[in-house]
Parts: C-alpha cells; structure tokens; sequence
C-alpha cells in the first residue's frame, strides 16, 4: 500500500494539487537514511520519498515516533526539518480539504 500511496502524491502533485505527507508509527522508517530496500522487494520506497520531497510535495514526520517506531529506533531522520508534532499534524488536517490514509 505504500508504494501505491507515494505514486498517487506523485501523480496529484503533478495534476497541481498540494500534497502532504505525514508519516507516523513504523512508516517512519521510510524518512531515515539507514532504511534499506529489502533485497525482496523491487522499489525503494526511501528513494521516492525523498524524491517527492526534492520536487515540493510537504513533508512531516512524528518526532515522538522516532525513538519507539520502526525497525531502526532511535535513528535520524534523513532530514531534520522534516520531524514534528501531532499539533501539526492537527493544523493540517484542519487546512485540508480532503485526506487520505494508506
């Protein structure tokens, strides 16, 4: 679900729409430099979401989660602008028009 969740913020970031992104519980892992692409698995879901994020697409990711989420606890997030609060995460759902959960 989550390679079919990046590729459609690609295709409505494309389309104009504005798209964010806010990764909690083990998706975090998704944001830390550390994650490898299983050898099993044929995308690198790190890599697009680090490309969504160099062509604009917003994204937030649970600094509480850092430390007790995702098979590599405790490591940093590949950019640390990136980490944040479940109070903005409220701001954005407030803002939003529509949201969608993957």
């Amino acid at each position: 679900m989550t390679w079919n969740g990046l590729r459609l913020a690609d295709t409505l970031h494309r389309k104009g729409e504005d798209v964010r992104i806010f990764l909690m519980n083990d998706s975090v892992d998704l944001a830390r430099d550390v994650t490898n692409k299983p050898d099993f698995y044929e995308y690198d879901l790190v890599r697009m979401l680090k490309e969504l994020y160099k062509k604009g697409i917003q994204l937030k990711v649970c600094g509480t989660c850092q430390a007790r989420c995702g098979l590599n606890k405790n490591q940093p997030y590949f950019d640390d602008g990136i980490k944040s609060t479940m109070d903005a995460l409220a701001e954005w759902v407030i803002e939003s028009d529509k949201i969608l959960v993957f």
